[in-house]
């Protein structure tokens, strides 16, 4: 689950990040908005703005792809105030 949250957010992000910013286990706090839809935590908010250079890189995983696409990633991004990127 938490990869899948991962995954999601590493698809919004405009820019690159080097291998040793991006880590993907800080997106767990945002789980429960990417998988159910509900609102994301302050935590996750912070997390997905600490990651969001990562994004395109999870986005190009095959392990966390799929998920970048869902709605609620979407949605997720949009309420903690970023922009979903186009990679």
């Amino acid at each position: 689950m938490l990869l899948t949250l991962a995954l999601i957010v590493a698809a919004t992000s405009p820019r690159g990040a080097s291998a040793d910013d991006c880590k993907p286990d800080q997106l767990a706090v945002c789980l429960p908005a990417i998988v159910s839809g509900s609102a994301p935590t302050d935590a996750c908010c912070t997390n997905l703005r600490a990651q969001q250079g990562c994004l395109c890189q999870y986005a190009k995983d095959p392990n966390y792809g799929k998920y970048l696409s869902s709605p609620n990633a979407g949605r997720t991004l949009t309420t903690c105030g970023i922009a979903v990127p186009k990679c």
